[in-house]
């Protein structure tokens, strides 16, 4: 009970040091609206990098990662198990620059939606039958432009150990870019879960997989291997602290 009201308190410090950083970076962030998007996003992404470290120092979130020297030299699209905020976080600071895709509806949040709006995601209404067309085409710009793509192939946060139905809309676009693959699994959703408002401490492992080249494969191959390597990795993951 006493470490429970314990990890409360620290969640609630983590809140609030999070929520006053939100409004300072994201409203100084609205005057650089103006300004190229390089210079909006390195300044936004203040905020990602300062949450990371707030969890770490608040929380006892820290994390490991397994894999770095598997990234291509050029940027690709990155298929990432979902299963809390921590990782849509933790990628920007890992991959920089990157855009993402996401539900439409997260722009329209206070502050947090406005400041994800300038750094210009790829958000679809995944309900309509065009989505996927506006990820081809989106997809295909920004990756010429030298971003990272964040493609969440399960569309919603999981919880730990449960798997989702796979999207192929990140192997299509692979297929149609021709820019390189790489699966990446996690198990964030144990010291940050989805749903929760306690932040539990301990070691996240982020494991980045082999990239996939889709020159020598078709998009159904591309997702059944990617799929498959996310899912046997997150096997191997701890499901528990």
């Amino acid at each position: 009970m006493f470490y429970r009201l314990f990890l409360m308190m620290r969640s609630i410090l983590f809140f609030v040091g999070q929520a006053f950083m939100a409004i300072f970076v994201f409203l100084i962030g609205f005057l650089l609206f103006p300004f190229p998007y390089i210079v909006r996003y390195r300044f936004i992404t203040l905020w990602s990098h300062f949450v990371i470290w707030w969890a770490k120092v608040i929380c006892g979130i820290h994390y490991q990662v397994q894999g770095k020297e598997l990234l291509p030299k050029e940027n690709g699209i990155i298929l990432c198990n979902h299963q809390s905020a921590w990782e849509t976080l933790f990628l920007q600071t890992l991959l920089p620059p990157q855009t993402w895709v996401l539900k439409k509806q997260l722009l329209t949040i206070p502050f947090f939606g406005w400041g994800l709006a300038m750094l210009e995601p790829i958000a679809i209404d995944r309900s309509k039958s065009s989505s996927i067309k506006q990820l081809l085409n989106q997809g295909k710009k920004l990756l010429s432009k030298g971003r990272w793509v964040i493609i969440f192939p399960e569309g919603q946060r999981r919880a730990v150990g449960e798997n989702g139905k796979f999207s192929r809309s990140g192997a299509v676009l692979a297929k149609e870019s021709g820019y390189k693959i790489v699966p990446l699994a996690h198990n964030a959703g144990i010291c940050w879960p989805r749903n929760a408002f306690i932040k539990k401490p301990g070691t996240i492992c982020v494991v980045i997989g082999p990239y996939l080249d889709p020159k020598h494969l078709s998009a159904d191959e591309i997702q059944q291997k990617a799929q498959s390597w996310i899912e046997s990795t997150m096997k191997t993951l701890p499901h528990r602290l």
